[in-house]
């Protein structure tokens, strides 16, 4: 982790938090996270009420960038078809990189359990926003059901990410990106 001597106690937290609960997972204990992020227990309880709170706060601020890495800039996609297979290829791209671990949204509803934890809700929002996005492009698209096809396009890349992520099928056969295809060509998207 590459921390700059100008970073915050919460910056350094947080950056520790993405690092540590996206490779190891979110059973990792405060001294491991502290220890990383070269803070100690009682400044990160002055700063968070506990590791659920950091878990959820570095969550909410890695958002941004995910978001931006699966939506395509004016120059990259110009139909909604484009737009919504712009996220499937990134998402192969991600896939090919060696610490890819999966969807670190996913990953925290998956292993939280927990609907109500503060984690589990960021990620959930995270969630319902790619499939958002994904509904808004299908009914630009033309789409039947612009609702369904959103839900079907989240299963396919959620199960690719989570397949991808624990090594069990590599995307770099294009095998999400033709699958989202079949998806769109079937619900009409044109």
């Amino acid at each position: 982790m590459a921390t700059t001597d100008k970073a915050t106690p919460r910056d350094r937290l947080l950056d520790a938090a993405a690092e540590l609960f996206y490779r190891d997972g979110v059973s990792i204990g405060v001294e491991a996270l502290c220890r990383t992020a070269g803070v100690s227990k009682r400044s990160m309880y002055q700063l968070f009420d506990g590791k659920d709170k950091v878990l959820a706060a570095s969550l909410e601020r890695r958002l941004p960038g995910y978001e931006a890495r699966l939506t395509p800039g004016p120059e990259d996609a110009a139909t909604p078809r484009e737009r919504i297979l712009y996220a499937f290829e990134r998402l192969a791209q991600a896939a090919a990189e060696p610490g890819y671990h999966g969807c670190p949204y996913l990953a925290a509803l998956v292993e939280l359990k927990d609907p109500e934890h503060a984690a589990s809700r960021v990620a959930r929002d995270a969630k319902e926003r790619l499939k958002e996005a994904f509904r808004r492009q299908a009914e630009l698209g033309g789409a039947r059901d612009p609702g369904l096809l959103a839900r079907q396009l989240m299963l396919v890349f959620d199960g690719a990410s989570a397949r991808s992520g624990a090594r069990v099928e590599t995307l770099d056969d294009g095998l999400a990106a033709a699958t989202a295809t079949a998806l769109l060509d079937a619900g009409g998207l044109r």
